[in-house]
């Protein structure tokens, strides 16, 4: 299991590809393959035959498709621009996400 980043729930902007300057929110993080879900981003179309259990009529699905993580960036909750990500060490043993500008530095976790 990869060391992640990027969590679920948290609102990326996307640097790479067919959806770059796009901002949205973190679906699901796949850490083995290092891939993310955004919501409403890299929509994919699927065809799929009628199913008495899942989907009777058949048809087209759309669906959001993973991109990997180095496509994405982390938006700094506090000063709202995209950032690498950086840790702290807090009382109790525990680490915190920080921002890396050097405008900001604050945490991107709850302490």
């Amino acid at each position: 299991m990869a060391n992640m980043k990027i969590k679920k729930g948290d609102q990326v902007r996307v640097i790479s590809g067919k959806e770059a300057g796009k901002s949205a929110k973190v679906i699901r993080v796949d850490t083995e393959k290092r891939r993310v879900v955004l919501e409403r981003l890299n929509i994919m179309k699927k065809h799929t035959k009628p199913n008495p259990k899942t989907n009777p009529q058949g048809g087209v699905i759309e669906r959001e498709a993973a991109i990997d993580a180095s496509n994405v960036m982390l938006v700094c909750p506090a000063c709202g621009q995209p950032t690498r990500v950086g840790y702290r060490l807090i009382d109790g043993g525990g680490k915190v996400r920080t921002c890396r500008r050097s405008s900001c530095g604050k945490d991107i976790d709850k302490a």
